[in-house]
């Protein structure tokens, strides 16, 4: 293509078509990653362009049913999608991106194959590049955090936590002594967000519900504790309906504490701001999230909070060939009143603005004009426990029951796949007709223990 067509086509707002055969890497396989890639591949024609998707697990996890799945209302496999089956036509590889050198189209990796090989990371070239690499939980350097807490983004800690509680009441259950019996059933999760507050309402109604099946432990004996830094909980539902949320718990008996800070949780005491002090042998971190490293570690432009500094039409500001959406990118929010205000970092975001990013490297490639994204927030839901939740959608207020069921309608809806959707509510239905399950099953965690124990045992028989 001679210089005088290139230029004419970016003056009429057009990029340059660009050759067959054109490869797009996608660093991230969430909610952002995965749609996009899902996106493209429908879109794209024969051979225009190839697709490879670099992501630390081989699925996607709908973090919204996180809190469902640590509850037992639905199996941990239902709330992940497997990318390989949704995304034939794309190249899977297993891993993580370290650094981007975008000048010279070059992302280094470090992926199963090349951790087994001893290696160490490879370099990957690309014309376009999508990140999404999300977010990472934000920690702070309190003494005993990192030794103690668990945090709630991932399949596998949801999983973890609700055996750890059940074999928490466990320890309570059979021990003689006081301290320890109190420490097992207190349990302090810090973050009074979606994923604390869920997480803390949907486990406080499993314990509550598997107390009945212990001789020992009432659902009195327990104490459940919320650490909110801010004078509310759920911003995102609205001051009022937050307000409701903090009179539901309190009425379920949490301890719900505003503008309390975790100062320390060294030897398994929780230690508030407030002055009070929790023995405590679980500890739930959800204090927030922050970018994820691999933005540091390239070339490409950050604003302050250092997430990717975006245009409307989702690529990367000044620079070509980039792209990036959800968590990781500052993206305008052309809806607001105000200016210089930018979409929030949420699934509701996410979802459509992949949807908008594939639509615009796909024209990219074919030299047509590129779409701004533009959605205005419709409101959110929120779950707090069984039959439990609040809303606020539309302008309009909702709660109890009716913000529950539209909290599962409207996430029913917004899982990928039918297969999910269906197993989803089978599972659903399930549980309303049987009793729960409330087996901890902690042992997955080591699943070599048993057959490493029989090993052990066997040389000093024969001695």
């Amino acid at each position: 293509m001679r210089y005088g067509k290139v230029k004419a086509e970016i003056s009429r707002g057009r990029t340059p078509a660009s050759p067959p055969g054109t490869r797009i890497l996608v660093i991230g396989g969430g909610y952002v990653g995965m749609y996009t890639a899902l996106r493209l591949q429908r879109k794209l024609r024969s051979g225009e362009a190839e697709v490879t998707v670099v992501t630390p697990d081989p699925y996607m996890t709908y973090q919204p049913f996180l809190p469902e799945a640590a509850a037992g209302n639905i199996s941990p496999r239902h709330v992940v999608v497997p990318l390989r089956r949704l995304l034939p036509g794309c190249r899977i590889v297993i891993g993580e991106a370290t650094a981007i050198r975008h000048a010279e189209r070059t992302a280094t990796l470090k992926t199963l194959g090349s951790e087994a090989e001893g290696s160490g990371t490879v370099d990957l070239t690309y014309d376009e590049l999508v990140l999404a690499p999300g977010s990472v939980a934000r920690t702070l350097p309190i003494p005993g955090l990192a030794e103690h807490a668990i945090g709630f983004k991932t399949v596998e800690e949801a999983i973890g936590l609700r055996n750890h509680v059940l074999e928490q009441m466990d320890i309570a259950s059979s021990t003689r002594d006081p301290a320890v019996r109190d420490a097992a059933l207190t349990f302090v999760f810090v973050g009074g967000g979606y994923a604390g507050v869920e997480a803390l309402a949907e486990l406080e109604d499993m314990a509550r519900y598997a107390a009945r099946y212990y001789h020992n432990i009432k659902a009195d004996d327990m104490k459940w504790i919320l650490v909110e830094a801010t004078g509310r909980i759920l911003p995102e539902v609205g001051e009022e309906m937050g307000r409701y949320a903090v009179r539901e718990l309190r009425a379920r008996n949490i301890d719900v504490r505003l503008e309390t800070r975790l100062e320390s949780c060294e030897d398994r005491v929780a230690v508030l701001s407030d002055g009070a002090r929790f023995p405590a042998r679980t500890l739930v971190w959800t204090a927030g999230v922050r970018p994820h490293p691999v933005l540091a570690a390239g070339d490409l432009p950050l604003d302050g909070r250092g997430r990717l500094r975006c245009t409307a039409a989702l690529s990367v500001e000044g620079t070509e060939h980039a792209w990036a959406a959800g968590d990781a990118a500052a993206v305008p929010d052309l809806t607001a009143d105000e200016t210089g205000k930018e979409c929030a970092p949420n699934a509701q975001h996410a979802v459509r603005q992949a949807k908008v990013l594939a639509g615009n490297i796909v024209a990219s490639l074919r030299g047509e004009p590129l779409r701004d994204y533009r959605h205005a927030y419709a409101g959110s839901v929120a779950s707090l426990g069984l039959h439990k939740g609040v809303a606020h959608v539309y302008g309009r207020k909702v709660k109890g029951y009716p913000a529950w069921l539209m909290h599962r309608v409207y996430h029913l809806s917004r899982v990928p796949t039918f297969n999910r959707k269906a197993r989803v509510l089978a599972e659903w239905t399930l549980s309303g007709l049987f009793k729960r399950e409330i087996v901890s099953l902690g042992s997955l965690e080591h699943p070599r223990a048993e057959f490493e124990l029989a090993a052990g045992r066997e040389p000093r028989q024969d001695k």
